[in-house]
């Protein structure tokens, strides 16, 4: 193969057919028609000899020559986009993008409607999807460049894995304002362990499981609750104990928002830890303008969102 007559731009058209398995969305993802992604991958099957991407259903599947190559372009893609832009800040106005987070349904609807906002007001140019945590690893769609960033609690990660502190997150008690078992008790004092116990409870959990944080912590009083519901997401959960005579431990930040209006809050009796939520991304972005606009937009959006600080664990990003 004459290198010096490869058009490199086949390499971005070989990139995001790995990272979306679809030539419409690798389109989209760059910028080109379907016939302008699918002219380019018949130049790259020419070029390498190989079919790269096979059709399957609705995927298209890469070859074990694709699976090898993959590494390689990526990073270089990666190096050079960083050599091209050193030193010059990243102006949203100017470019067309689509970065892509992943995180649980409390980001979708605590972090994204404002992140979406405050972006949508620097520049119509850029767009934002946001994956549910269900989706796979991290460590995988940060490799394979899937996502730019997750949004998470503290994850064991390889060292090519970058992080930031984003916020700290305690445990609040959320019943019914109606339900009886509490009879009148106040919410500025926490909730009476033996209350807390007998209370049927529901839980969010996207695989069906009924403990969690709260339980291993309860457990180390000796004490066990009864779960007798679970949701894989906290806004029905709250919706569940907002309509029954359930109790469930959320994030604090949701005790404020949508449906929160027919709650009681209390603090738990006993200590949870509080969890610490983290930003995540591949070090091959570190140094790279755009990436790190959007990991500061990330950061501002979600600094009002710091409630408890028992350490200070901040790093740059």
């Amino acid at each position: 193969m004459n290198f010096a007559a490869f058009d490199l731009n086949l390499l971005r058209v070989f990139d995001a057919l790995m990272r979306e398995r679809s030539v419409s969305r690798a389109g989209e993802q760059i910028g080109l028609s379907q016939p302008a992604v699918s002219a380019a991958l018949g130049r790259l099957r020419d070029l390498l000899g190989d079919r790269l991407f096979v059709r399957q259903g609705n995927d298209m599947c890469p070859t074990p020559r694709a699976e090898t190559l993959a590494p390689g372009i990526r990073d270089a893609l990666a190096s050079l986009e960083l050599l091209l832009g050193e030193g010059r800040q990243f102006d949203p106005k100017a470019q067309d993008r689509t970065f892509t987070l992943l995180g649980g349904d409390f980001f979708s609807t605590m972090v994204m409607p404002n992140l979406a906002s405050r972006v949508a007001g620097q520049s119509g140019r850029i767009a934002l999807r946001f994956l549910d945590s269900a989706r796979g690893d991290v460590e995988r769609l940060l490799k394979d460049d899937v996502i730019d960033v997750a949004l998470e609690r503290p994850l064991d990660v390889p060292e090519w894995i970058d992080t930031a502190h984003l916020f700290y997150s305690p445990f609040k008690i959320i019943v019914a304002k109606n339900n009886p078992a509490i009879g009148g008790l106040p919410s500025d004092v926490p909730l009476p362990l033996d209350v807390f116990c007998d209370l049927p409870w529901a839980i969010r959990s996207i695989d069906g499981s009924t403990s969690g944080m709260v339980d291993e912590a309860l457990a180390t009083i000796g004490r066990r609750r009864r779960v007798i519901l679970a949701v894989p997401h906290f806004y029905g959960l709250i919706h569940c104990v907002a309509n029954g005579g359930l109790a469930a431990a959320v994030p604090q930040q949701m005790t404020d928002g949508p449906g929160a209006e027919d709650l009681l809050v209390f603090d738990p009796p006993f200590s949870i830890p509080v969890p610490e939520i983290k930003l995540y991304w591949h070090q091959r972005h570190t140094r790279n303008p755009a990436h790190r606009w959007l990991r500061q937009q990330v950061l501002e959006v979600c600094r009002p969102m710091e409630v408890a600080q028992p350490e200070d664990t901040r790093s740059d990003c």
